[in-house]
């Protein structure tokens, strides 16, 4: 299977040296952006608000060459940047169904993924398994990732349809009550 092409649109609000998307960049796995408008024009942004899911059916555009494009922002800013980047930008938004987090800032929180945790969980769930371990073995939470979320990544991967997804993660995590949300 062809590796899924990566972007990342890089706003420079973290610590470059704790940056997983500068990292991916050296080592080739992903292409930064510092404007949305430089972004590919097709394919998905992971977005963590979208509230469409990311699943098989969005395979299609994936093995046409479509691109995952990531955004890299502090978790603070997030509501600003994805307010401006939807005014640059036509990619379909998808949130990654419920994972856990092992980078040190965040380990064991669900869904407060780095952006290195999300692009290989993307791919995946996109079935391209290879790609997502060449992404985050490098890192030093890099196995931790894979072992912390090896069932649902496996099942994920393996859905036939995107309700079937979105069903499963509650099988490995607890359902948010929403009346709290």
């Amino acid at each position: 299977m062809v590796d899924t092409p990566l972007h990342v649109i890089h706003l420079n609000q973290d610590d470059p040296r704790k940056c997983t998307a500068r990292a991916m960049e050296s080592r080739g796995h992903a292409v930064l952006h510092n404007h949305p408008r430089q972004a590919p024009k097709r394919g998905i942004l992971l977005n963590p608000q979208s509230g469409t899911l990311q699943g098989p059916e969005d395979n299609i555009l994936l093995n046409r060459g479509g691109s995952i494009v990531a955004l890299d922002c502090s978790w603070k800013s997030l509501d600003s940047a994805l307010r401006e980047i939807s005014q640059h930008t036509m990619l379909g938004g998808r949130t990654l169904p419920v994972l856990l987090a092992a980078n040190p800032v965040s380990w064991g929180k669900p869904g407060r993924l780095t952006t290195a945790e999300a692009l290989c969980a993307s791919v995946i769930i996109s079935g391209r398994w290879e790609q997502g371990r060449r992404i985050i073995e490098p890192f030093t939470f890099g196995h931790e990732f894979l072992n912390l979320n090896s069932n649902p990544l496996e099942a994920y991967s393996n859905a036939k349809t995107n309700t079937e997804l979105a069903a499963m993660q509650w099988e490995f995590f607890d359902e948010p009550d929403s009346a709290n949300d």
